[in-house]
């Protein structure tokens, strides 16, 4: 590999102003670094680990020849995942001379805000929203500020609003639309290719310069910590005050962030945020849509990575199991050798995967069901959005002519110290007829598959009778002997 180019500083735009920092701690978030370093105090700190959207921003990223605004979560984003951006804060919204940006006088006309403590996140989300689209929907609209929570209001106004913005003001018309092109010329000019090392000793942190690199550096230091979207490590610091140095950043990286169908599998570099896969996924394995729609807020997805969420080995992290009932495969890699291996096999034990030291997760390869297969997931949590799951179930079904079961797959999260298959179960179901007596003597397989525990999202019993339930769910569902069993609000309307 040509040698690398090193530079000691990070470089971004904070509204209308360049920015070049040579002192960036490992662990410094952005929320931090704007109310105390630059006086910003309109960005909130509510939970400080990315559920209620009080400290929404935008960041602006170079995708494709494309400036990309995204909202994000300030106070579990680090100050160092920022080279190359544009940080959009609620100071930055302007409307006419004199005037209130159309977001925010939307906002004061139909009394969207009552102690206004999370009113700047909501309108920021509104505005990330409103310049991507002018004229969305309802439901839209309700996607968008899933990440935002409010005490005072109760919403409909904060919806009325929304929906009048457009009225206010063009989109096309707003500061950073006119302004798009000199910022892509300013992010442009920032990327010169270089590597960015900034601190010494243990307290330090690297950014790559392109995924060679990071094999590289990783190879050399594999005890860093890797950061992508930090949707969870973000909290390693804010709740747990846990040290994270030396930290690696590898958000946005090259060679990690494509996704691409080849011969009816599905690669997905292991820095594809949730956003930026939902469309693929969505057209080609419709049921992973609705599970999307649930990961998070609109915030985290704009930030959490899929890599990220296998990688880190949690037993209920949402996108395995489907992953796995979909028989996906796993490529990890250390410096330039890679091995794929049954995604289903990565997980060994509570917090432990089977990934050497220096290697990373590089990409997880999808396979699309074929039509006429079936394929369910179904996620259950005490809130419907924006929760963490209690237990999520996947399953994978082929049937043979004959109506017997010719192959399946069914895999669970939050039922075991790792996203794991129901292997008794599946043999209970092989072969037999696809009936609702054939599923019921099925369930009795369970207790041989799991023994889930009790905390604070559900009881272990709970958990059991939820698992099975949910595979008679997926029986009358690809049954198709009873209406579905969910019908969104906006659908009943």
């Amino acid at each position: 590999m040509a040698e690398v180019k090193i530079r000691n500083d990070i470089r971004f735009i904070l509204n209308g102003r360049d920015v070049v920092l040579s002192s960036v701690a490992p662990d410094a978030t952005l929320l931090d670094w704007l109310r105390l370093d630059r006086s910003l105090r309109g960005t909130k700190e509510g939970c400080a680990e990315g559920d209620c959207g009080a400290c929404t921003v935008l960041v602006g990223r170079l995708s494709a020849g494309e400036l990309v605004y995204e909202s994000v979560n300030a106070c579990i984003r680090f100050l160092g995942s920022l080279d190359g951006t544009h940080v959009v804060t609620v100071e930055h919204l302007r409307g006419t001379p004199g005037q209130l940006h159309p977001v925010q006088q939307a906002m004061v006309d139909f009394h969207g805000s009552q102690c206004g403590f999370c009113t700047p996140g909501f309108v920021m989300s509104l505005y990330g929203l409103w310049m991507k689209s002018p004229e969305p929907s309802d439901a839209a609209f309700e996607k968008a500020l899933q990440g935002n929570l409010c005490r005072c209001t109760g919403y409909e106004a904060i919806m009325r609003a929304a929906r009048a913005i457009s009225s206010y003001g063009k989109a096309q018309k707003d500061p950073l639309a006119l302004e798009r092109q000199s910022i892509m010329a300013r992010l442009e000019a920032m990327g010169d290719g270089a590597r960015i090392e900034i601190g010494a000793g243990k307290a330090r942190l690297v950014v790559p310069a392109d995924v060679d690199d990071f094999a590289a550096v990783l190879d050399k230091e594999p005890g860093a910590t890797i950061v992508a979207g930090s949707t969870d490590v973000g909290l390693w610091v804010t709740k747990h005050m846990r040290d994270i140095s030396p930290v690696i950043f590898i958000g946005n990286l090259d060679g990690l962030c494509a996704i691409a169908e080849d011969k009816d599998v599905i690669s997905i570099g292991a820095g594809v945020t949730y956003s930026d896969a939902f469309a693929m996924l969505s057209k080609r394995i419709p049921a992973l849509g609705p599970l999307f729609d649930r990961i998070g807020g609109e915030q985290v997805r704009n930030m959490g990575t899929i890599g990220g969420n296998i990688a880190n080995g949690s037993p209920i992290g949402d996108t395995p199991p489907p992953f796995i009932a979909l028989g996906a495969r796993l490529t990890l890699r250390r410096g330039s050798k890679r091995r794929t291996i049954p995604l289903e096999d990565f997980f060994i034990a509570y917090g432990k995967q089977d990934r050497q030291a220096g290697e990373f997760v590089e990409a997880v390869h999808v396979p699309v069901p074929a039509n006429e297969t079936k394929f369910g997931v179904y996620k259950i949590t005490k809130r419907r959005d924006e929760d963490i799951t209690a237990a999520l179930g996947a399953f994978f079904l082929t049937l043979a002519r004959d109506g017997t079961v010719a192959d399946i797959r069914i895999a669970y999260g939050g039922m075991a110290a790792t996203p794991k298959r129901a292997a008794a179960v599946e043999k209970a179901l092989l072969g037999k007829p696809w009936t609702e007596e054939t599923v019921e003597a099925a369930m009795t397989e369970y207790p041989t598959d799991f023994t889930p525990l009790t905390d604070m999202r559900a009881s272990a019993e709970y958990r059991a009778l939820a698992a099975k339930n949910l595979l008679l769910r997926f029986f009358v569902e690809t049954t198709g002997t009873r209406a579905p069993f969910q019908v969104s609000r906006n659908e009943a309307a």
